[in-house]
């Protein structure tokens, strides 16, 4: 298999951010899914650009490519998770400069996409959530592809945008500079089709690629082996359309047990993709020995 790995820094929450690289560069990962926050190359904090050259010294230095996240729970609202978004009946500007703000890291980070979501419609009307997001999204696209950075909208359960259904009503709304962030555990909570099937269908929009374990139908991220997810068929999906970008691990309530989380992450996504690389008549314990 020649796919790349990256973990997600919203598992490395109790780690300062270099420590945070150390760990993913110690475990033999490729890349990291930096999410912008407080600790984490803060995008309101002051001088962006000279501390987002300094982590792209330390990525260079560590081995690492890089996507850029922008999930972090109260970066722009301490009182309310996620608030403002794009589609917020206030404070939409405040998301909007967030995520210009990403963009201008990815940009001096040369990360290779910067995902984001769509938003909770919390009480707006969905014609009107519609239309800001419309409007939002474009800004954040057309600003991306000026600064050469790839935007990528993510399907997010329980907003506005959680579905790929409504992601291609988006990326109709915005244009083809919207690309798609997919998160496959998100996949078996909607229950819209298995990943290995969406992966293949949706091969020329893919920009970014998240992994986790789920449980149908109920969006809690858990370690590989802890749900429904079948491993060797999404891999194996990824290396059949020769996908390219880093596969991100995100276990996002796991930071208190990271060192040992971080590790074990990427030995079952090696071995599961070390399976789905084989015929099946080679997948035996015998055939396990040969590696």
């Amino acid at each position: 298999m020649t796919l790349r790995y990256a973990y997600n820094t919203n598992g490395l929450q109790n780690h300062r951010l270099e420590h945070a690289l150390e760990l993913v560069a110690r475990a033999g990962y490729d890349g990291v899914a930096l999410t912008l926050d407080i600790h984490h190359l803060d995008p309101l904090a002051p001088d962006l650009e000279g501390r987002a050259r300094c982590v792209r010294d330390r990525l260079r230095r560590l081995g690492l490519a890089s996507v850029i996240e922008t999930g972090a729970r109260f970066l722009l609202d301490p009182w309310v998770k996620h608030e403002p978004t794009l589609i917020s009946a206030s404070g939409r500007g405040r998301r909007g400069e967030f995520l210009r703000r990403a963009v201008d890291a990815a940009a001096v980070l040369e990360s290779e996409a910067v995902s984001f979501w769509a938003g909770v419609p919390r009480g707006v009307q969905p014609d009107w959530a519609w239309a800001r997001l419309a409007e939002g999204a474009a800004e954040v696209a057309a600003y991306a592809r000026q600064c050469g950075v790839r935007a990528a909208l993510e399907p997010e359960p329980g907003m506005l945008v959680q579905t790929l259904t409504d992601w291609w009503r988006a990326r109709a709304l915005v244009g083809e500079t919207l690309g798609l962030a997919l998160d496959v555990g998100h996949l078996l909570v909607t229950g819209e089709g298995e990943p290995a099937e969406v992966i293949a269908a949706h091969a020329h929009e893919l920009t970014t690629v998240t992994v986790e374990d789920m449980r149908r139908g109920e969006h809690v991220h858990l370690p590989f082996g802890d749900g429904d997810l079948n491993l060797p068929a999404t891999l194996g999906a990824l290396e059949a359309i020769s996908w390219r970008g880093l596969v991100c691990v995100e276990l996002s309530r796991d930071s208190h047990r990271a060192p040992e989380m971080v590790p074990t992450a990427l030995a079952a996504l090696r071995e599961a993709g070390w399976g789905a690389a084989l015929p099946d008549r080679d997948r035996s314990p015998a055939a396990a020995t040969l590696r």
